[in-house]
Order: structure tokens, then sequence, then C-alpha cells
């Protein structure tokens, strides 16, 4: 019993200390709220700023713009009734709020007039909303290739993680001109996107040219995009699709067609012999069987190196960026992505299954390295 007091004895004391601690700290978490809720007032604004390259709010094709429209619409209709619910409510609260003097007043149970009225309009709203939507999605589904516009056709690949691009030969009808991590369009041209996976569930998403569209194995799914300013877009896979997810990024680069068809035609040749030294030494462990780069990656006029696990690397030299487009293509950011891979995208399958990265005997120098980065770069 006396070690039963005991510890009832102590246990108060905690829990009132405890309690004091509270009641102490209770200003002080009022004020951490209240600057968290200001702080996220003022950062929330700059994730809707138009310039930021991920933005849905600087539409620069039909296809976006057509949904940037929708989304205002549902917007400034989703606000009214915003504010004429909560000034209904806050007067409400102001109008009938409780003194010391009243007493209870008479219960009502249900208004068949207002029950009627907020039920009606309501609908009223959504069938409004509905029209406009219906319209979007359906204009977004029917490329303007079907009333005869001309458009260009490109298959998307969607793989872990890096997307691969492929363009029918305009020299050699039946074959494919095939690239990586960047989609090369004309301005002003409709482009007919399919869209598939060998793998996993990923989503197609160009946020300033069009919405995201998934991309489904074992499935085949479409869209249409046309842009209507030159420049370097960004893209990104926009559903989990594993450890590297964030990282599987591409970039849609939009020339004028003169622009774009000099690019086909080149990405139509084979890759360059290296003439340097050192870009030969590198082609040779590219070949060979320490490195075994050839197994995995196709580079086109190698009678060796005809893998597809890996990106296409014929023209690897000629793209802007880097590592499903997360490093700017720089002999500096070339190294390190050949050097320590995981480094620079974590959870990349290349340093989990390429013998350089698994078996130490095989690991490259940084000679070899470096000799590696000279022919890459020089495949242009």
């Amino acid at each position: 019993m006396v070690d039963w007091l005991w510890s009832f004895s102590g246990s108060s004391e905690t829990l009132g200390v405890a309690l004091r601690t509270m009641s102490i700290c209770t200003p002080m978490r009022k004020r951490l709220v209240g600057g968290l809720i200001v702080a996220l007032s003022g950062i929330l604004p700059l994730a809707c700023y138009p310039d930021n390259p991920m933005s849905t709010f600087d539409a620069t094709g039909p296809v976006a713009q057509s949904q940037l429209d929708l989304f205002w619409m549902i917007f400034w209709a989703a606000l009214v009734v915003f504010i004429v619910v909560e000034g209904v409510l806050v007067y409400t609260i102001i109008r009938y709020r409780r003194k010391s003097e009243d007493y209870d007043p008479p219960q009502t149970h249900g208004n068949t007039v207002l029950e009627i009225s907020w039920t009606i309009l309501p609908a009223i709203i959504l069938a409004i909303v509905a029209v406009p939507t219906v319209t979007t999605i359906f204009d977004n589904a029917n490329s303007p290739s079907l009333v005869g516009e001309p458009a260009i056709e490109v298959e998307a690949v969607g793989y872990q993680w890096w997307w691969e691009f492929k363009y029918d030969d305009p020299n050699n009808p039946g074959n494919e001109i095939v690239t990586a991590n960047e989609m090369h369009i004309p301005v002003d041209t409709v482009v007919n996107v399919t869209l598939s996976s060998p793998n996993v569930l990923h989503s197609f998403w160009i946020p300033k040219i069009a919405g995201k569209v998934d991309v489904v194995p074992n499935n085949v799914n479409t869209l249409w995009i046309k842009a209507e300013e030159t420049g370097s877009f960004l893209g990104q896979c926009a559903e989990f699709c594993g450890v590297a997810h964030a990282n599987m990024r591409f970039r849609v680069i939009v020339e004028s067609s003169t622009e774009f068809d000099a690019w086909l035609a080149s990405q139509d040749e084979p890759a360059l012999e290296p003439v340097d030294p050192l870009a030969i030494e590198g082609k040779t462990i590219f070949e060979g069987n320490q490195a075994q780069c050839w197994t995995c990656h196709t580079v086109s006029g190698s009678a060796k190196s005809q893998g597809t696990v890996g990106p296409n690397l014929t023209h690897v030299g000629s793209r802007t960026h880097i590592a499903s487009g997360i490093r700017v293509n720089d002999q500096k950011n070339l190294r390190e992505w050949i050097a320590d891979p995981d480094r620079v995208k974590p959870g990349n399958l290349m340093s989990a299954t390429a013998k350089v990265y698994t078996d130490p005997i095989s690991k490259l120098t940084d000679a070899q390295v470096s000799a590696l980065v000279r022919y890459l770069q020089g495949l242009k």
C-alpha cells in the first residue's frame, strides 16, 4: 500500500509538472503556429509565379491555355461560393451569438425551403461548370490532325527513370530515329505523342505546354501538344514510379521548322568516329569487357554497341543535359556522372547494375573516366 501511494504521488507530481509546462508553452506554440501561417501565406503564392519553369500559369500552347482558362473559371466560381457561404456563416455567428441574458430559443427541426434551395443552387452551379469542363476534355482528347491539320508523330516511352523519344525516319520509311530525355518539336505544329511504358506507371507532363497524361504499362495512351513559343521547356514524370521518380525529368526543345528538320537529319546520321587519341581510347573502353557500356547503350554505327537497357547515346554530345535532364551537359558534370552516378542521381539503375560500380576490381580509373568523357562529348 505504501509503495502504491508513493507511485501515485510521483505520478501526480509528474502530471502537474507536465501540465504547468504545457500552460507555459501554449503562448509560444501560438506564436509558432502564427509565424508558420504567415510564412506559408508568403510562400504559397510563389508556387503560382508564371516565370517558374514548372508553372502552369504561363501557358504557351492551346492545350495548356484551355486548361488554364478552365482552371480560372472553376477558381472564380469556387471563390464566389466560398465568400457567400463563409459570409453567411460569419454573419450568423455574430448576429445570433449567445448573450448572458439569453434563454434557449425555440428549436427548429428542418426548413424545407432552405434545404431545397441549398440542394438546387449547387446543382445549378455544377451544371454550369460542367459544360466548359466536358468541352475542354473533348477538345484536348481530339488532335487537330483528325480534321486535316499537319502533324508530326512522336513516341514517348517511360523507363525507370528516363524518357526515350522516337521519330519516324523521313529518309527511311519504317525506320525510327531514337533519342533520350530531350524531345525536339517544331513551333506552331501539332505533335501527336504516343505514350507507353515497359515497366511501371508513369505520367507525362509538360506544365507550360500540356497537362498530365498517365503512361500505363501494357497500354497505349495518346495526347497532342502544340507549342506557340520557341525555347526549352521542362517536363517531368508526375506519377510516383520509384526511388528516382523526382529526377525523372526531360526537356522539350521548341524550335523553328528549319531548325527541327536540321536536327532530325543530324539524328539520322551514325555517330561520329573519334579521331582524337583520348576519344579513341574512350571508345575502346566503352566497347571493352571491363566497362561493358555497349551491353546497355546503343551508339548508331557501332557494330558492338546495340544495347537497349539504357538511353541511346548516338548523339549524346549534342544534348543540353545529362542524367535525365538534371545536369547541364558539360565536361565537369559528365565526369561526375560517369565516376559516381548514384551521387548525381540517387537510385539510378546504372550504378546498381553496371559492373564498374558493383565490382571493385572493375572500377574505372580517373584516366579511363577522362577518356570516356572525351569520347561521349564527341558524339554529336
